[in-house]
């Protein structure tokens, strides 16, 4: 691996970690707390609540596994390619993905928010949302610059 690149593919293995845990311990028993102990009646609501959750950790793997890749393209000088572009477009699509995800999650959120008086996790949510489509937005302009630069250089090629 080159330098360049070694420490930003450590972090985004380091990012990884955090939303294992989370999807370990803090999801079953949030899903248990909210749907089991605060609305007995709606025990049946866990479900959905955890496979959404579950549903936007592994999006969010891809997006991580597709960021991973696209760093091995600029370790390998094959950054001004088709594959960084679709590299980048996979990750604006699991970006707008999550913040669906959550977007679809959010009345069950404001349940387990309403009843246990707790606005943050809302706020939580809408943070989550809004930073999913800041990222597809961000990969989005990546994506078209890199398109971009690729049919100049293929041009310059070209005419050379």
């Amino acid at each position: 691996m080159k330098r360049e690149t070694l420490f930003l593919k450590l972090v985004v293995f380091l990012m990884g970690i955090p939303i294992l845990a989370l999807c370990v311990f803090l999801v079953p028993e949030l899903a248990r707390y909210g749907f089991e102990e605060l609305y007995p009646e709606l025990p049946y609501l866990q479900y959905p609540f955890m496979i959404g959750l579950y549903a936007a950790a592994v999006v969010y793997y891809v997006a991580l596994y597709q960021t991973f890749r696209l760093l091995s393209y600029i370790d390998k000088n094959i950054a001004f390619s088709e594959l960084s572009v679709s590299a980048l477009k996979n990750i604006k699509n699991c970006a707008i993905t999550i913040s669906a995800l959550f977007a679809a999650l959010m009345p069950l959120i404001y349940l387990i928010a309403e009843k246990d008086d707790a606005p943050g996790l809302i706020l939580i949510g809408m943070i989550i949302i809004l930073a999913s489509v800041a990222i597809a937005a961000f990969a989005a302009v990546l994506q078209k610059l890199l398109r971009n630069a690729i049919d100049i250089k293929s041009e310059h090629d070209l005419t050379v």
